[in-house]
């Protein structure tokens, strides 16, 4: 039985935002995949203000994620490939949620936002760089309709990972 998804609101990162994702994503099961640790504050300031300039730039960022409440929950959206290796030139969706609200479809309705934004801005096909062991982050794709493109070993982590894709 398909339950309904959550009602989930996507906003531009603002500065405070900065603060709410450092505190949201402090947790060792949230950033496994992400380096294993938590990540300073100002690396999330930093991503903030990347992606304020990737919204007015392209129309589509990572955006903040916020719950029925209007509490900030993680952030979804696209932003163009940022590595110097992988799926270079392409626009990768991805998502991260606090701890919290896991399993309850909240990744799912914002990525599903974040396609129908994208399409709306012009873009083709997306890309989803997933950790090989993300069974979590696997199974969104895959409700998205997304196929397995590529398997590849990250160069920094020498960890294998998985590119999905949508034609859109």
């Amino acid at each position: 039985m398909n339950r309904a998804l959550p009602v989930v609101r996507l906003r531009v990162p603002t500065d405070e935002d900065a603060f709410a994702w450092h505190r949201v994503f402090d947790d060792p099961d949230v950033m496994e995949f992400h380096g294993g640790r938590s990540a300073e504050l100002s690396v999330y300031e930093e991503l903030t203000a990347r992606q304020r300039r990737h919204d007015a730039e392209y129309g589509f960022c990572l955006w903040t994620m916020l719950d029925e409440s209007d509490q900030v929950i993680g952030f979804t959206g696209a932003q163009p490939w940022p590595q110097d290796w992988g799926p270079k030139g392409e626009i990768e969706i991805g998502w991260r949620l606090g701890r919290a609200h896991w399993g309850q479809g909240y990744a799912t309705a914002a990525a599903e936002l974040t396609l129908d934004r994208v399409r709306a801005a012009g873009v083709s096909s997306v890309v989803a760089m997933v950790a090989s062991r993300n069974e979590r982050s696997i199974a969104v794709t895959r409700r998205l309709g997304m196929r397995l493109a590529d398997v590849f070993t990250t160069p920094t982590l020498k960890q294998e990972g998985h590119c999905y894709r949508l034609d859109l």
